[in-house]
């Protein structure tokens, strides 16, 4: 051996420039500031797209449980109804504020109101499921009705203006 096959030459590369050496991706261009902050755009723009049509209710933007002519039907047969479950959460703040008032009555009254108001909404939730699932049953045969009553259920539950996707019937609408 020859001295110069002893000596390097060159001081050792830190661990961390040796690893980077070896995960360079030929494919792939390195990954700089710059492109990091592009891309991170170019994906949120695309997010927000994405967004956007999922909210219109548009169909290649659903997930795969709002998809089909059933669920759509479903959706809209909900939301050109008003019913008792969409106003629980706002019947709840207020008597969240009733229970603050410091007289026992009020806040009994308060309570009851609550659970009663539970009750009705769960029962006539029940009920609103069955319907569901009778209509669908016979507007469009030989599809499933699994899990169609508790998917009109949960969305008769939510705000309407809350709702993903959006109304796309107003109040009072019929639905053919």
């Amino acid at each position: 051996m020859t001295e110069s096959d002893n000596k390097k030459g060159k001081a050792t590369p830190k661990r961390k420039e040796a690893v980077a050496k070896t995960k360079i991706n030929s494919i792939t261009a390195p990954v700089t500031k710059a492109t990091k902050s592009r891309d991170k755009d170019a994906i949120r723009a695309a997010r927000a797209v994405s967004r956007a049509a999922y909210m219109r209710g548009d169909e290649n933007a659903l997930p795969v449980r709002d998809k089909g002519p059933v669920k759509k039907y479903v959706r809209n047969y909900v939301d050109s109804r008003r019913t008792i479950g969409e106003f629980f959460l706002p019947a709840i703040m207020a008597v969240l504020v009733l229970t603050m008032i410091p007289n026992k009555y009020i806040q009994l009254f308060a309570i009851l109101f609550m659970y009663s108001l539970m009750l009705y909404s769960f029962v006539s939730g029940l009920f609103f499921s069955r319907k569901i699932k009778k209509i669908i049953e016979d507007k469009f045969p030989g599809e499933s009705t699994k899990g169609v009553g508790i998917y009109g259920f949960l969305r008769s539950t939510q705000i309407r203006r809350l709702r993903a996707p959006q109304p796309q019937v107003n109040r009072g609408d019929a639905i053919n």
